[in-house]
C-alpha cells in the first residue's frame, strides 16, 4: 500500500529526536483526507480490505504493538494530537512510514467505540501462509458474528491452534470489528477465509464438532491429537455435510440445563481441553 500524496490542510512538524523510521509527522485538518478515507470505508464496509490495494485498519495501542511484535511493518499511523504528546505513543507511532497527527475530535470520527482509542494504523494485510493439511486446525462454517469470530480467533491463539479455516459466508476475518475482537490474536495464526467445502479436502486430520443431542462427552472422550475442530452457524450450527465429515460429534456437559452456549464459548472449552490432553 503505498501512502497516499500529501493533501491540502497537512503541514509537516519538526523532526523528533531519536525517530527510527519517520523524520516528520503530518498534521492534517481535512477530513478529506485520503488516509481518513480509507479508515471511514473500512468501517463502513467490513471486507473493504479484500478489495486490490485496499488497507486494513487497526485501532488501539494493542493492536499496533502485537501487528510490530509479528514483525509487520506498519505503513500509516493515525493518532490524536494529546496521544502525540505522549513519548510511548508517540514512540510506537515512529515506528511507522508515516505518521499523521489529527484533532482528537476529528480522530473520534474514525471509531464505533464508544470510548475511541487514540491511535490507529493502517496496513498491508499479511500474505496468508499456504494451507498445512496436518496441523492443529480450527474450521469455522458461516459464523455471522464478529464479536464470535473475533473471540475464537483469540482461543485458537491462546490455546495453540494455529490455523484458521473459514468458509464462505464467515464474517470478514479481517474486518475491524473481528480485529478488535481478537486482540491481536490475527498476527499469531495462519488464516485463510472465503472457502469453498471442497478446498477443506486436502486435510488430513480427524474432524471434531459438537453437538448439544451429542451422547458421548467432551470430558470424557479422548481426542485426536491433532485435530480439525469445527464450529458452524450461531442459529444453524454446523452443516449436515461438514458433520457427516467427523470422526467425532462431542457434547459439552451442561449441568446447569441450558440447551446450548455460545459458540465462541464452545469453542474455547473444546480448544482448552484439546491443550490439557496435549499437557
Amino acid at each position: 500500500m503505498s501512502p497516499p500524496g500529501r493533501p491540502e490542510g497537512e503541514h509537516r512538524s519538526a523532526q523528533h529526536e531519536g525517530n527510527p523510521v519517520n523524520a516528520k509527522a503530518l498534521h492534517i485538518r481535512s477530513r478529506d483526507n485520503p488516509a481518513l478515507v480509507a479508515v471511514r470505508r473500512a468501517l463502513r464496509e467490513p471486507a473493504y480490505y479484500r478489495r486490490k490495494g485496499a488497507p486494513l485498519w487497526l485501532e488501539g495501542d494493542h493492536l499496533l504493538r502485537a501487528c510490530r511484535a509479528r514483525g509487520h511493518p506498519l505503513n500509516q499511523v493515525l493518532l490524536t494530537e494529546s496521544a502525540w504528546a505522549m513519548p510511548a505513543l508517540r514512540a510506537l507511532a515512529q515506528q511507522a512510514e508515516r505518521v499523521l497527527v489529527l484533532p482528537d475530535v476529528l480522530f473520534k470520527e474514525l471509531s464505533s467505540l464508544e470510548s475511541p482509542a487514540s491511535i490507529g494504523a493502517l496496513i498491508e494485510r499479511p500474505q496468508a501462509a499456504s494451507l498445512s493439511t496436518d496441523m492443529p486446525t480450527v474450521i469455522l462454517d458461516r459464523l455471522q458474528d464478529a464479536g464470535n469470530v473475533g473471540s475464537i480467533l483469540r482461543s485458537a491463539a491462546a490455546f495453540g491452534v494455529t490455523q484458521v479455516l473459514a468458509l464462505s459466508g464467515t464474517a470478514a476475518l479481517w474486518s475491524p470489528k473481528v480485529l478488535r475482537a481478537a486482540m491481536g490474536a490475527h498476527f499469531a495464526l495462519r488464516l485463510h477465509e472465503a472457502m469453498a467445502e471442497q478446498d477443506l479436502s486436502s486435510l488430513s486430520l480427524p474432524w471434531v464438532a459438537t453437538s448439544s443431542h451429542a451422547p458421548a462427552l467432551l470430558h470424557e472422550t479422548k481426542l485426536p491429537q491433532p485435530c480439525a475442530w469445527v464450529f458452524g452457524h450461531e442459529g444453524q450450527g454446523v452443516s449436515a455435510e461438514l458433520v457427516a465429515r467427523c470422526t467425532l460429534t462431542l457434547r459439552i456437559a451442561q449441568p446447569g440445563g441450558e440447551e446450548s452456549l455460545n459458540v465462541a464459548a464452545a469453542a474455547a472449552i473444546c480448544l482448552h481441553e484439546g491443550l490439557r490432553q496435549r499437557c
